[in-house]
């Protein structure tokens, strides 16, 4: 799918919108009206190789399941997350978050999306409005977004750990 963006202009200092959004654990509280069953993959949810798996919700997804992790952080500037979703996680997927300054303690939040599907029949559904159903999504993703750091309402809830709680020494232990 060629990459497409969708913006948004946040009313909080570019660093707070850095670190709200470098958290991983954070992207379900405003994402979750299209991503779905969030598990993060890590007990470290911030940084990079931190990340989550979920289930979008998209027009004619046969495998909806998907994952991505931060590759990349340019703080504040940029946080890079790669991943892959559909049958045998076989369609790459990256996502580029810039957080630009808009001037008195505003920020204008950037978010691009790009898929490679390999097959042909991959590149067929996403045809059938997979594409204009994912702009829809982030849109609405970055109103919610914009709602929570502004507000603070709005919020969905955030992911879990998979597996539940972890060793003793830490703080998930039950």
């Amino acid at each position: 799918m060629q990459p497409f963006t969708v913006e948004r202009t946040v009313a909080r200092p570019r660093e707070d919108v850095f670190t709200y959004l470098s958290d991983a654990a954070n992207h379900p509280e405003f994402t979750d009206h299209f991503l779905r069953d969030w598990r993060m993959t890590r007990e470290e949810t911030t940084g990079v190789g931190a990340g989550g798996r979920f289930k979008g919700k998209l027009p004619f997804a046969r495998f909806p399941w998907g994952d991505w992790t931060i590759v990349e952080l340019d703080p504040p500037l940029t946080i890079v997350l790669q991943g892959r979703t559909g049958k045998f996680n076989r369609i790459r997927t990256l996502t580029l978050i810039e957080l630009r300054e808009a001037g008195a303690g505003r920020t204008r939040v950037l978010v691009t999306i790009e898929t490679q599907p390999v097959y042909p029949s991959d590149r067929f559904l996403e045809s059938l409005g997979q594409r204009s159903a994912l702009r829809r999504h982030w849109k609405r993703a970055l109103r919610r977004l914009q709602l929570i750091l502004e507000e603070d309402r709005g919020r969905g809830e955030r992911a879990t750990i998979a597996g539940g709680p972890r060793k003793p020494a830490s703080r998930l232990s039950a």
